[in-house]
């Protein structure tokens, strides 16, 4: 059984995180969406409830073979907890691989795990911290944002 981590703040979880969870889905048995924490950055969105919206979303997309944990520690340590082979990373331009290709050669090395890209699709210019803003400013998400994650998370 070919099994992926796909590590992520997910603050929020965007339309080109689903695209990315899409693919995956297509190419893997099973997924694991692991909500991390990102020590450089604040969350602005509850982990408990981002992974709510996560679950409705791919219940809503019929997408069957993904689970969503929230985690701490190096993602590489609990990809492998999770007995995944592979690691799952959303690309949406070049200093992105750059970043990337980095973390996916300590990743090798650590834990032996081969790095997946797969692009963040037609939305792949926004960012979670572009989708934040433009909530903290009451502007219109819904093009980036799946309805779970809106409902949840957009008051």
């Amino acid at each position: 059984m070919k099994s992926a981590f796909y590590p992520g703040s997910f603050d929020p979880f965007t339309n080109g995180h689903l695209h990315v969870v899409k693919t995956a889905a297509k190419l893997f048995d099973n997924i694991v969406i692991g909500i991390g924490t990102n020590s450089q950055k604040a969350r602005r969105f509850d982990n408990t409830i981002m992974k709510e919206a996560i679950e409705e979303t791919l219940k809503n997309e019929n997408i069957s073979n993904a689970e969503v944990i929230i985690y701490t520690g190096l993602s590489v340590d609990v990809a492998k907890e999770h007995h995944c082979q592979f690691m799952i990373r959303g690309l949406r331009n070049d200093m992105d691989y750059q970043y990337e290709e980095n973390l996916a050669q300590i990743n090798e090395e650590i834990g032996g795990l081969d790095t997946i890209y797969i692009r963040s699709g037609l939305l792949g210019f926004i960012s979670s911290s572009m989708v934040a803003e433009l909530i903290e400013n009451k502007k219109e998400v819904s093009k980036y944002l799946p309805a779970p994650v809106i409902r949840n998370i957009v008051k």
